[in-house]
């Protein structure tokens, strides 16, 4: 790959202004790295059931790994992507390709064979940086798949992690010796902060994802509003439950504690009990979660038992913010609940912050920030004055798009270059935003549409109810009826009459009632960790056609 594909990917006048506006600057998260171990080289940065790695730990494994790709062949530009659970090797992999040079290609934990298969075939990755093992399966039959599948992969095996952040590198099954470069060849290699830096995947629930293009500079402006939103210092201690690789998960446990030399606890795979224990022993101040998993804290008899007094500000969203239990939440526990609304194209559009009334911090997403230009639109036609439409933006937290995918772009951007979300929202005249439905996200019964996103908000309202998603039912007259479908509280049930009773009590219009109730287990989940409405479609189209 030529240089010019992947250096300087912003135009020059954007850089321009957004530097001398304070919103975007030269540095780069691995620069941080180097800084803080050089001043406080002993103190934690990511804390793991590994034990706790030191920022001079982190640097040197980033270092070594960083040799690795260069003894494998990797040349600055080159795309590598990166496959590993949510430890604190999956932090040092993405330090070490931008201390490298590569574009990394960011691949879910829990990702299947297939969207492997389509994100490193579609992204023009060379290089795939694997554990011998993931979700429980050798990684390295699983290439040898790829590569037949027609997609050359060079394969680097990181094995043997230890607390100190030392490893084994193999690379296609022999043991590799890391390159050891000095200080100007790393500077002439490494990522800047307006290059490729990351090619990630929208968490979509139906189809095969679309690949998102992100510079450093955006996740630095991102950080800043973080940082101004929750009065975050380095003083603070995260616990992170979100997969590094997604816009939240990446802010929240590599961009923003890095850049700030706060210490970070990692959980490789969310759990109710462990988080809430981890918070206690880690003196955990700042939670970063999607709702349903602060609802399955909620839901935990461990709640009520652990010391959570450390806790001061959370960040949540991902997904529709449930008022009621948000407040019980931080009746409980002390913690402020924050959010951000954006999305992984868009980044951030507006968000709640410290200073919010509490009605306005759990029923709106916030006040919209200036600098993101935010305005609504009904297609093409903007309808910023109604104060009701579809939101787009342009900024400096915004993505490049989609890669090499005019038809997706065309969809996410308006003629004259806005980018869209895909949600339906209202701006009060004080500047806050509410979501009332997504675009594409309703259920149209006779004529009518039905928001997807209201009922599910008022099925959760039951107290046998710990998680709902409400897809569109076919149907032969109606052409859709409202099916919901739950996980319960432990040791609850619930019929469908039950639910409409208590939907009734509550004043729920009539037309927000679900037709028909399917309880399951779990709700599945993509990628990104939200409901998989896609797979909940496909499952009650074969409950009818049985």
């Amino acid at each position: 790959m030529q240089a010019s594909a992947f250096r300087d990917v912003v135009d020059p006048a954007t850089v321009s202004e957004y530097r001398a506006k304070g919103f975007w600057s030269d540095s780069t998260i691995g620069m941080a790295v180097s800084a803080h171990a050089a001043e406080r080289p002993d103190r934690s940065a990511y804390i793991s059931d590994l034990g706790e790695s030191s920022w001079r730990e982190l640097d040197d494994a980033t270092t070594r790994l960083a040799g690795g790709l260069v003894a494998a062949g990797l040349a600055p530009g080159d795309r590598i992507a990166i496959w590993l659970p949510d430890g604190p090797l999956v932090h040092v992999a993405f330090l070490a390709a931008e201390k490298a040079g590569a574009t990394i290609v960011g691949l879910g934990a829990r990702a299947g064979e297939r969207e492997l298969a389509h994100l490193t075939r579609r992204t023009g990755a060379g290089f795939f940086l694997s554990g011998p093992a993931q979700n429980g399966r050798p990684t390295a039959p699983l290439v040898s798949s790829l590569r037949a599948e027609g997609t050359p992969l060079r394969h680097l095996i990181v094995s043997g992690v230890t607390a100190a952040l030392d490893f084994e590198i193999r690379l296609d099954g022999r043991d590799l010796e890391p390159a050891r470069l000095g200080f100007e060849d790393w500077e002439e290699r490494r990522i800047r902060a307006n290059d490729l830096y990351l090619i990630n995947s929208t968490s979509g629930t139906t189809g095969l994802p679309k690949c998102v293009l992100h510079t450093q500079s955006r996740w630095q402006y991102f950080h800043q509003r973080a940082v101004a939103h929750g009065a975050l210092s380095a003083d603070d201690v995260f616990l992170a439950g979100v997969p590094a690789p997604f816009g939240f998960g990446l802010w929240t446990s590599h961009v923003t504690p890095i850049l700030l030399g706060a210490p970070t606890v990692l959980v490789e795979r969310f759990d109710p009990e462990a988080a809430l224990a981890a918070i206690e022993q880690h003196r955990a101040s700042v939670l970063c979660c999607v709702s349903t998993q602060f609802i399955m804290m909620l839901a935990s008899p461990a709640l009520q038992k652990r010391d959570l007094s450390s806790l001061r500000v959370m960040f949540t969203g991902g997904e529709a913010v449930p008022c009621e239990r948000a407040r019980e939440f931080e009746r409980i526990t002390g913690v402020t609940i924050l959010q951000f609304y954006g999305s992984n194209e868009t980044g951030l559009l507006c968000g709640t912050t410290l200073e919010d009334p509490p009605e306005r911090r759990l029923r709106t997403a916030g006040r919209i920030v200036p600098e993101m230009q935010v305005r609504l639109f009904e297609g093409e036609l903007d309808v910023t004055a109604s104060g009701r439409g579809q939101p787009a933006c342009k900024g400096p937290a915004t993505s490049l798009g989609y890669l090499e995918d005019d038809a997706a772009n065309a969809e996410l951007f308006t003629s004259d270059g806005w980018m869209r979300m895909g949600d339906l929202c209202q701006i009060d005249a004080e500047g806050y935003l509410e979501v009332v439905g997504r675009i594409s996200d309703f259920i149209i019964r006779g004529g009518k549409n039905i928001s997807a996103p209201q009922v599910e908000a008022d099925v959760a309202t039951h107290p046998a109810v710990a998680h709902a998603a409400v897809v569109a039912m076919p149907d032969p007259v109606f052409g859709e009826r409202v099916c919901a479908y739950v996980e319960l509280v432990e040791g609850a049930d619930l019929t469908l009459q039950a639910l409409i009773d208590h939907l009734s009590a509550h004043g729920v219009s009539k037309e927000l009632y679900p037709e028909r109730l399917i309880v399951l287990d779990e709700l599945p989940r993509s990628s990104g960790e939200k409901i998989a409405k896609g797979e909940l479609r496909r499952d009650i189209e074969r409950r009818l056609s049985r």
